[in-house]
């Protein structure tokens, strides 16, 4: 079980994080994404962190504006989001996957989903 906490309310260029408890299953086994999913639109990937090594990768839409990082010891993944824009405004969601690299912006790709966390940016 995966639970997304941290979202809420700020204004546009602030700051959130976001955080991501794990239960029954170690972020050792698996790679812990963040995706999101905005009204009216499908689910998208924003960004990963490799199981092995620990390694990055952004959706272009986020890249040097997101930082995702984890707590192996703690179980609890982050998302650390500066400079907000309006268009960041989503259900963020906490996810795992043991997929191929090249799967890892697919949310098919992605199981054991918690409940997501509703991020909003105003103007």
């Amino acid at each position: 079980q995966l639970q997304a906490y941290g979202g809420g309310l700020v204004q546009a260029g602030g700051s959130l994080r976001l955080s991501c408890a794990a239960s029954g299953r170690t972020f050792y086994d698996y790679d812990v994404g963040w995706l999101r999913q905005a009204p009216g639109k499908e689910r998208e990937f924003v960004a990963v962190i490799r199981r092995s090594g620990g390694r990055t990768y952004y959706a272009d839409s986020v890249k040097g504006r997101f930082t995702i990082s984890k707590d192996n010891a703690k179980n609890t993944a982050y998302l650390q989001m500066n400079s907000l824009k309006l268009e960041d405004t989503a259900v963020y969601f906490c996810a795992l996957t043991r997929t191929v690299l090249s799967g890892i912006r697919r949310p098919d790709q992605y199981t054991s989903w918690g409940q997501g966390t509703q991020v909003t940016v105003s103007s």
